[in-house]
């Protein structure tokens, strides 16, 4: 297991400014973990350090847009409940799995993970359907199949994890823009907590850089929900492909 490396107050505000810019573009379409999981691994955090330092901010920052998305009535809390128990349960899964991996091992899946992630987000971004009411055949059985498996990538990887959850959201429950980027924040709540569970239980938690990050990475999703809020799908949509853009950069480089 990794050991945990001592951060420079310098590298820490450094990845704070990310967190933040993670924050703001993760409340509004989903990807976050895009801008802060390379600014981790760049500034010298091992694997696993990154994958659970940045859970903890993630989580409180997830928290944060979707108490706000909330207070606006924006959740579709119909599927909530079942949403949140099966994206916890994978993203729990995914981090076991990769706190069983050797780091050097784990470094290069990640690495192989950003195209199919890549090529995933770009097929399904292409993709419209009108706003409508929930799907009532297979409803429950999507909603389980999603939380989990979407999850399982969340605790394992994590990087466009919310804009899976979005699309997913927007394809196969005929959700808005809006709706599906509020509840989305059910699932990946789940997702993060699961995974952050089973990465502190592993000690792999770098506590004194991932609190300050959370903090600007709960002012970053602060700005970006009531942005989304206010501008509607239109804003919604130019993040996703922002974000979409932000995956092939990071697969370039």
């Amino acid at each position: 297991m990794d050991i945990l490396p001592d951060l420079s107050l310098g590298l820490t505000l450094v990845l704070c400014l990310f967190f933040f810019l993670a924050g703001f573009v993760d409340s509004i379409a989903g990807g976050g973990g895009l801008i802060s999981t390379p600014a981790m691994l760049v500034c010298g955090l091992p694997p696993h350090v990154a994958l659970g330092t940045g859970k903890f901010a993630s989580t409180l920052g997830s928290l944060s847009s979707l108490w706000t998305f909330a207070r606006n009535h924006l959740v579709v809390l119909r599927i909530a409940p079942l949403g949140f128990a099966s994206a916890f349960l994978g993203g729990m899964a995914g981090a076991g799995l990769a706190l069983l991996l050797d780091s050097a091992l784990l470094g290069r899946i990640l690495v192989f993970l950003l195209p199919v992630g890549m090529l995933i987000s770009l097929f399904s971004g292409k993709s419209r359907v009108q706003e409508g009411e929930l799907p009532e055949k297979g409803l429950w059985l999507k909603v389980v199949l999603m939380g989990f498996f979407v999850g399982v990538y969340d605790g394992f990887f994590g990087p466009g994890t919310g804009s899976f959850f979005i699309i997913g959201l927007h394809l196969f429950l005929r959700m808005g823009l809006v709706k599906a980027s509020a509840t989305a924040k059910v699932f990946n709540l789940a997702s993060n907590a699961g995974g952050l569970a089973a990465f502190a239980s592993g000690g792999v938690v770098l506590y004194k850089v991932a609190l300050p990050c959370a903090a600007a990475n709960i002012l970053g999703n602060q700005i970006g929900t009531r942005l989304a809020i206010r501008v509607g799908a239109g804003a919604v949509r130019n993040f996703l492909y922002v974000t979409l853009s932000l995956l092939l950069g990071t697969l370039i480089y």
